[in-house]
């Protein structure tokens, strides 16, 4: 148990060709709302939503990019920092299928590797599908993601994707807290500080960090909550 309740908040990009569904999805999971009028995302787009997942207080803050090639320069500053992703193509759209790879490269030239989920959205459209379900479960394991099937529309496995991501990033900060704890540092209690949206540096390279925006405090008393996204929005 900490010695104090913390919030944790963790920053999900989701990209993906334009027309796949990121918008709809976020609009879904965010507010429970969908509309079938497309509009083009122009550059990025932001929402959050908090959720208790294994008796943690998580913040998920999403990041909705356009899927636009002249967005580019645009979408990749926000890349940055990104702790988890959502990686969407869509059931009726070969080229957005094709194109995932390349989308992932993108996200990982910015961030490195962060747990990333593939998404096969418009699964209600099956019947007009131009994707194979052996070909998305090939490229799933080719890609290194968990695939999972979604309808936006009809509501079907979103919560899934934000609650995947999310347990896969409070698995990375715990088991960044055990080993810091076998460590033997000093009183056991980590100095305070702040992981805001950037990646370490290692060799010169981009590397994942804890997973999570954490505040970690030093002995305190008080016992109320800590919302880190002030502090962490003022740095960005």
């Amino acid at each position: 148990m900490r010695e104090e309740e913390l919030e944790v908040a963790i920053k999900v990009v989701i990209v993906g060709n334009g027309a796949v569904g990121k918008s709809s999805m976020i609009q879904r999971y965010c507010k429970g709302t969908f509309t079938k009028d497309y509009k083009k995302t122009i550059g990025v787009d932001f929402l959050e939503r908090q959720i208790e997942l294994d008796g943690e207080e998580v913040r998920l803050m999403l990041w909705d990019t356009a899927g636009q090639e002249e967005f580019d320069a645009i979408t990749k500053a926000y890349y940055r920092g990104a702790q988890a992703c959502v990686l969407a193509f869509s059931t009726t759209d070969r080229d957005s299928f094709e194109a995932a790879h390349s989308w992932k490269m993108k996200v990982e030239d910015e961030c490195g590797e962060i747990p990333t989920v593939l998404v096969q959205n418009k699964i209600d459209l099956l019947d007009q599908s131009v994707v194979d379900p052996e070909e998305a479960d090939l490229l799933a394991r080719a890609l290194g993601c968990r695939l999972l099937r979604t309808s936006v529309k009809e509501d079907i496995n979103v919560n899934a994707v934000f609650r995947h991501l999310a347990a896969c990033c409070l698995a990375e900060l715990r088991l960044q807290e055990e080993e810091y704890a076998l460590s033997g540092a000093s009183n056991g209690i980590p100095p305070l500080t702040i992981s805001a949206f950037s990646p370490s540096m290692q060799n010169g390279k981009s590397h994942h960090g804890n997973g999570t925006i954490i505040l970690r405090p030093g002995k305190q008393k008080s016992h109320k909550k800590k919302n880190v996204l002030r502090n962490a929005c003022r740095i960005l």
